[in-house]
């Protein structure tokens, strides 16, 4: 299900995004099946599209005419009309991207910083977005996103602990980010990140509602209902690592014992320190409950399994959980199996923080509409951006 458009006030920046997206999912396109898809009318998808091509987002095509009349013509995404700069920062190291607006990775890069601090942070991400935005010179940069582990402002998790960037605490993350680059700046959950970035670019796009399941330096996962990533009241739904899923287990740093984490992640397997195959033979019986919890929870069409482990050792996880425990998704009429491997790879986080620079440039979102008007009265889409 595609997302909707909106006749509230102020909805006109919203109502841009989804066409946008409506255009880069099934483009090319026509402009009355967008409006089909989006529910708007075919007038108010014009005036959208208008203003995008203006703005060189767009490419209008038509095709030959076969017979009388001519053919409608049709939109794709203008790949070079723009591009953004996505940012994954973890306890292990630093990666950014440029990326175009048909989500290619242009160039990406590395930087070794284990447990870095947000000075040194900044200062290599200041290097480094340069060296990314060269390879278009000329070329319109709208903005960078960063994904970074969570929770946040949650005073007895956040920045807390091997798994996150223990340090971080009361740091401005879009100002410090702004100020390093010139950019206009966003900030997300990496696990949310890496959910948008598989559903714009990888085995989400085929599913309406699904579970992805984020396995990096820590455990997280998110439900993705109707093309959104559900966040929760404050932004931080999705920290399934922190469930207590062993009674009298390890200590976390939360606080808690047994969280689902301190078995089920890149930094158990590290504090294990045995081979692959036996470690996922040993945590194979906590996989297979959890991913039981989670369709009893969130009833998804299926569960992705992404992050920043190697697809091999996805795989792997994926074939322990053969046989799943009973749950509501033991159903006779499946048409997916209910653990699928992400198809969008460890580019999927970069690609969701670059997706939400542009989403955040081009229309703010939906639940910042009604925020202070001085602050509606800013749309950052018709300025041109930051030549590179």
């Amino acid at each position: 299900m595609a997302l909707r458009g909106t006749n509230q006030e102020f909805g006109r920046p919203y109502n841009r995004r989804i066409v946008l997206e409506s255009i880069r999912l099934h483009g090319p396109i026509a402009r009355g099946d967008i409006a089909s898809r989006v529910g708007l009318t075919v007038q108010t998808v014009s005036t959208i599209v208008r203003e995008l091509e203006e703005h060189g987002y767009l490419l209008s095509l038509r095709e030959e005419p076969r017979g009388r009349g001519l053919p409608p013509a049709t939109l794709r995404i203008n790949p070079e009309g723009g591009y953004a700069v996505g940012v994954h920062l973890t306890p292990m190291g630093i990666d950014a991207a440029l990326i175009n607006l048909s989500g290619d990775v242009i160039e990406s890069t590395h930087r070794e910083a284990p447990h870095a601090t947000p000075d040194h942070a900044f200062e290599l991400i200041g290097a480094m977005v340069p060296e990314l935005t060269s390879l278009r010179p000329g070329g319109r940069v709208l903005g960078i996103g960063m994904a970074l582990p969570g929770p946040f402002g949650v005073e007895s998790m956040s920045f807390v602990g091997p798994t996150t960037m223990a340090g971080w605490k009361d740091v401005s993350l879009p100002d410090r980010l702004t100020a390093s680059t010139g950019l206009p700046a966003f900030f997300e959950t990496d696990m949310a990140a890496a959910a948008m970035g598989e559903r714009l670019y990888g085995l989400g796009a085929g599913f309406s509602e699904y579970y992805y399941l984020y396995f990096g330096v820590g455990l997280g996962g998110v439900i993705v209902h109707d093309g959104a990533v559900m966040r929760g009241a404050w932004g931080n739904a999705g920290e399934i690592g922190h469930i207590p899923a062993i009674p009298g287990g390890e200590l976390c740093p939360c606080g808690n014992h047994g969280c689902l984490e301190r078995y089920l992640s890149l930094e158990a397997l590290r504090r294990r320190n045995i081979g692959e195959a036996a470690w996922v033979a040993e945590v194979a019986p906590i996989f297979r409950n959890a991913i039981a919890t989670i369709e009893n929870l969130f009833d998804p069409e299926t569960v992705i399994l992404g992050g920043l482990a190697p697809t091999d050792l996805l795989e792997k996880l994926v074939g322990a959980a053969a046989q799943l425990p009973n749950s509501i998704s033991a159903r006779r009429d499946r048409k997916t199996p209910r653990v699928m491997v992400a198809t969008g790879g460890q580019h999927s986080v970069l690609r969701g923080a670059a997706a939400l620079a542009v989403s955040g440039v081009l229309s703010p979102r939906f639940g910042q509409m009604f925020i202070a008007e001085r602050e509606r009265r800013s749309d950052l889409m018709h300025s041109k951006g930051v030549a590179a």
